[in-house]
């Protein structure tokens, strides 16, 4: 089995910095795309951030330029550094991995339990 384990959410004051983990264990051939999302109350969940195994990156435009997302592939972990958080940052935050579990061509993606992050104005 697989298993993304989350942890860093909190409450944070507008302006300041979280730093979110979250680690893939299991029996992991390989850990391919990783992406952070987010669900707000009322809203649909949405990606925030992903980075590819290479490295390469995107962002939603809400978080450009405040919100870093990188990688350890040694550690099949992946990190969303944010700052200058805002009151609309507030939701449940949840890591998403592509990763192939027989082989490099046999993959799906699993989510982890997710992390809550409030920000207070």
């Amino acid at each position: 089995q697989v298993q993304l384990v989350e942890s860093g959410g909190g409450l944070v004051q507008a302006g300041g910095s979280l730093r979110l983990s979250c680690a893939a264990s299991g029996n992991i051939v390989r850990v391919n795309a990783m992406g952070w999302y987010r669900q707000a109350p009322g809203k649909q969940r949405e990606l925030v951030a992903a980075i590819t195994s290479g490295g390469s990156t995107n962002y939603a435009d809400s978080v450009k330029g405040r919100f870093t997302i990188s990688r350890d592939n040694a550690k099949n972990t992946v990190y969303l550094q944010m700052n200058s958080l805002k009151s609309e940052d507030t939701a449940v935050y949840y890591c998403n991995a592509d990763i192939s579990r027989i082989s490099y061509s046999v993959h799906s993606f699993y989510w982890g339990q997710g992390t809550q992050v409030t920000v207070s104005s």
